[in-house]
This record gives C-alpha cells, sequence and structure tokens, in this order.
C-alpha cells in the first residue's frame, strides 16, 4: 500500500518545508507501528525545486485474520475466503488512512511549532496513488474529489492486462493535483479513501462520528455528496450517519447565521449535564465482580493481586462484605494500596473489614483458606503458561474458596481497538491473552480438576461477531468436591511462623525458583 506527496519550490520557499509540515525529517528513513502492520515514511526526492514524502504500509495478512479484519459490519467485503485471500495489504483502504492519522497527526491537525505559518500555506501538491477500491467507479473518485479544488485523474485499472476483453476492475489509478493546505489533504484523505472503498476494517463506534466531524471540519457540510460520504464512512449505520448530517447541517446553518453552532443549538441547558458518559472499563469489571459475588452471598473476599486495591476500596463500600483482603507480590502495590484505602485514617469497625498480605500466588498459603470467596481479575494473563498449574492448586487446590471470580481479556475483541498495533497485547506484561474458546477450556478443566461448576459471563458491551472486551468466569465449589480431589491439600507443609506453605504447588516444572520472578510480580 503506496501513497507519494510531492510539492514544489516556488516564490523563494524550498519544497523541502514538506518535511517540516509532516514531522519528518527528508533525509532520514522511519518506521512506526499501526494497527495492522508497519508504516515506513521516506523521501525518494528532497531539493530546494522538488520534495516527494512517500507513505509505504506493510500490512501483515496473518494479523489481519487474528484480529478479525473482513468480519462484520463495516469489515472487507465479499466472502468467507476473502479473510485469507483479498486486497486489503495492496489496495489503499481504512487500513491506509488509519495509518495517515498515526504517523501524520500533527500535520493533519495543522500543527508546526518549529514554523507555524507554514499550516496556513496553500501548497502545491500532487498525490498518488497507485491502487485504490473504488466502488463507484472512476466517476464517482471525480465526485467527491472535485468539489474540494482537486485536478482528479482516476485511471480504471483492468483486471488483466493479459486479456483485455474482460474489462476494468473496481480498482483506480489516482493522482490528486491542486493548491491546497497540506492538513485539509490530509484531513480530505483520512475520510474519503474509506469511503471509497466502502468499507472499515473496524468497528464502527459512536466516537466515528467525531471523527468525521473532526477530519471533515471546513469542506464536508458545504459538500454535494456528503451524505454518501457520512454514509458510508460509518458503513451504513443509519443513526450514526443521521447523527452527523445533523450536525452538518447545524454547522452549515450557523455559518450562514455567522454564529457559532453552540448559540443555535441551545434547547439544552449546558450547566445540566445530561449526556451519559462511556463507562470505563475498569468500572464496569468492579461492577460485574461486584455483582457476582453479591449474588454468590459471599461476605469473606479475597482479592488475588490485589495491585493498587480499586477493586478493594470499591468492595469496601459495600457493609455486605464483611472481610476484604488483599492480596499481592509487590510490596510496592501494596503500598500505594494502603495509601489509596487511607488505612492510617479509616476508623476502628471499617478498619477491622481490611487486609493487605504480601504473597505469591505460585506458593500454598494457609492465610488464605477458609474464605467465601476469591477474585483473580485481570491477573492470570500476567503469568507464564508454564506456572499457571501452580496457581490452580494454590487457589482451587489449596485455598478452596466456595466461589472463585476469574476475569482475563478476550483477545478477540482487539481487533476493536482502532489503535493497537498488530500482534501486540494490550499490556505489555501479558504472557498470553485468550480467545473465548481458549478461556472457556482452560476455566472448565480447572474446575473439573479441582470439583467446581463454572458459568461465563461477558463483561462490556457483548459484540455480536467479537464477543466482549473482558471476559469473566464463575467458579462455584461443588459440596461433592470438599475432599479436594486432585485439589486436595496433603501436600501442604507449615513454615515456622505457622502461616504460609513453604514448598511451592505442584507445577511441570520441578526446577521452578521458589523465589518470585519480576514476571511474577505484575500478577500476583
Amino acid at each position: 500500500m503506496f501513497l507519494t506527496i510531492s510539492t514544489t519550490g516556488h516564490d523563494g520557499i524550498p519544497a523541502t518545508d514538506l518535511g517540516f509540515l509532516l514531522h519528518k525529517h527528508p533525509e532520514r528513513a522511519q518506521r512506526f507501528p499501526t494497527s495492522h502492520g508497519t508504516a515506513h515514511v521516506f523521501y525518494p526526492e528532497a531539493t530546494a525545486e522538488r520534495c516527494t514524502a512517500a507513505l509505504l504500509l506493510e500490512v501483515d495478512p496473518v494479523a489481519l485474520v487474528r484480529r478479525g479484519a473482513g468480519k462484520g459490519r463495516g469489515g472487507a467485503p465479499d466472502t468467507a475466503s476473502a479473510r485469507y485471500v483479498n486486497d486489503r495489504p495492496y489496495a489503499a483502504s481504512s487500513l491506509l488512512a488509519v495509518a495517515l492519522g498515526a504517523v501524520f497527526s500533527s500535520a493533519m491537525k495543522g500543527k508546526c511549532a518549529a514554523r507555524p505559518e507554514l499550516p496556513l500555506r496553500r501548497l502545491p501538491l500532487r498525490i498518488e496513488l497507485p491502487v485504490v477500491p473504488a466502488r463507484g467507479g472512476a466517476a464517482l473518485v471525480e465526485r467527491l474529489f472535485a468539489p474540494l479544488g482537486w485536478t482528479v485523474t482516476a485511471r480504471p485499472l483492468p483486471l488483466d492486462e493479459r486479456f483485455p476483453e474482460w474489462g476494468d476492475s473496481r480498482y483506480v489509478a489516482l493522482v490528486l493535483e491542486g493548491e491546497q493546505p497540506l492538513a485539509d489533504a490530509l484531513r480530505q484523505l483520512y475520510v474519503l479513501l474509506p469511503v471509497l472503498d466502502d468499507a472499515k476494517h473496524y468497528w464502527v463506534a459512536p466516537d466515528e462520528v467525531d471523527k468525521l466531524l473532526r477530519s471533515g471540519e471546513g469542506w464536508l457540510a458545504g459538500h454535494p455528496e456528503r451524505r454518501l460520504v457520512a454514509d458510508r464512512f460509518l458503513a451504513r449505520r443509519r443513526s450514526l450517519a443521521r447523527d452527523a448530517l445533523d450536525r452538518l447541517a447545524l454547522a452549515r446553518l450557523a455559518e450562514a447565521e455567522n454564529a457559532e453552532p453552540e448559540e443555535l443549538d441551545n434547547a439544552v441547558d449546558e450547566s445540566v449535564d445530561t449526556e451519559e458518559k462511556p463507562v470505563p472499563l475498569a468500572v464496569r469489571r468492579r461492577e460485574a465482580v461486584v455483582e457476582a459475588l453479591c449474588a454468590a452471598g459471599a461476605a469473606r473476599v479475597l482479592d488475588l493481586g490485589c495491585g493498587q486495591g480499586q477493586l478493594v476500596g470499591e468492595l469496601l463500600k459495600d457493609p455486605r462484605f464483611t472481610e476484604v483482603v488483599g492480596v499481592d507480590v509487590s510490596v510496592r502495590a501494596l503500598r500505594a494500596a494502603a495509601r489509596r484505602l487511607r488505612l492510617e485514617h479509616l476508623h476502628e469497625r471499617q478498619a477491622a473489614r481490611v487486609r493487605l498480605l504480601q504473597g505469591s500466588l505460585a506458593y500454598t498459603d494457609r492465610r488464605l483458606a477458609g474464605y467465601d470467596a476469591a477474585v483473580l481479575s485481570e491477573v492470570v494473563e500476567h503469568v507464564d503458561p508454564e506456572r499457571l498449574p501452580a496457581l490452580e492448586h494454590a487457589v482451587f487446590g489449596a485455598a478452596r474458596p466456595g466461589t472463585v471470580l476469574v476475569t482475563t481479556p478476550n483477545v478477540e475483541y482487539n481487533v476493536r481497538w482502532e489503535s493497537l498495533p498488530a500482534g501486540r497485547s494490550r499490556h505489555a506484561d501479558h504472557r498470553f491473552e485468550w480467545t473465548r474458546e481458549e478461556f472457556r477450556a482452560w476455566a472448565e478443566a480447572v474446575a473439573g480438576r479441582y470439583g467446581y461448576r463454572v458459568g461465563f459471563r461477558p463483561v462490556g458491551p457483548d459484540d455480536p461477531e467479537v464477543g466482549p472486551p473482558t471476559q469473566m468466569a464463575v467458579f462455584r465449589r461443588d459440596a461433592s468436591g470438599d475432599g479436594g480431589g486432585a485439589g486436595g491439600r496433603s501436600a501442604a507443609h507449615a513454615t515456622a511462623d505457622g502461616t504460609a506453605d513453604a514448598v511451592p504447588a505442584p507445577a511441570p516444572t520441578p526446577q521452578n525458583d521458589p523465589t518470585p520472578t519480576p514476571k511474577e510480580a505484575k500478577a500476583v
């Protein structure tokens, strides 16, 4: 996937000022990770007379399949086989648009700290894209770009040059020429490339309306094809397109009245906040955990891998939880939790409800036995896979609470995070991220080994294709499983202080170092 932006020097202004505008030095080749590959920026030519910046986007086809591109509304179209054989690595599409926004973000915003006067200049620009999918043909390309002041050359590409009788494909080689501020040109490409393709490689959420209006500021409200642009950019989601068009109409009216849109759209008292703000996923996760604990009737709760104590603090707000114990291997995290919870300032009765313990979940610990419930919230993915059996034994086999809640990211949902680079986990310390099927298989196997029943719940918006961002397993101990089965505690040995076991729980690698590693520190 390839794009070049060229300009020429004029009126004593060198063409190499393009480097200042793009915030990319002409003498350096640079690379940047993007959501589905790697973007390379370089300058094939850079003289005072003529300067050309090139953006080459290398798309990882395996990441496209793994991250779900091509599935669902707004995904790459055609058939099921299109997930594996498609034009996404080669044709300019929403993948290139997102790369433009990521690599040239300052240029798109019209910012240039070194030369603040440059973004306002109209430059003689020539933009070339060798392969652009155009659902509507060259005529649609002309209808979209010509009203913006571009001279458009859209040459249809044949299906196969060896067989001209087959006719033209839906792709064009596109050249745009005209005088434009560079920021305007980039914003127009950001919007109109996905419109021409009539597809998005990521899920279109309500915040896409804001992206459309930001990038369309100054040109979209008066565009003769604004309805088509809104419809296609928003993946034909009618409610979103209607919202975008209403706001564009308001902008046009405000311009005609020489007023600000806010002055005309004043039916709502801004002093009263009536808009529902999106709830952060971390908050939804804590709400789901508290709800599940209440449903289980738990009063004495362990937060295993408590970190800085956010969940502990949430549980202390509810008087139904009579004892809350936070456990973490990191002393620094426990100190941060103590500060967050203001332990030194708690009333005596409230302070009696909470304890913070230092300990590793790779080892059995008698202090953790006898509780109603235990929570492992976003913990297991921080543990090396070979150490998971040790954690399983410590929690399900030795501590054996009546209820265990486990939450972990759903890797299938990662495709919905537009800014997450291909192949990256949500957190640098994640040792793995499971699909829904993998998580279910692990949870059911653990439940079977240790005498628990398990059910599953979504946390966060449950996408119809890739599921929720977080998945939660709710384990309940079988009354018949109290004997322990594979989770029996006969291997436990007390330490001198009679609190924690001195030997690690069984694991497939007997050579495990008994000292918690830095990898465990994040998790436990």
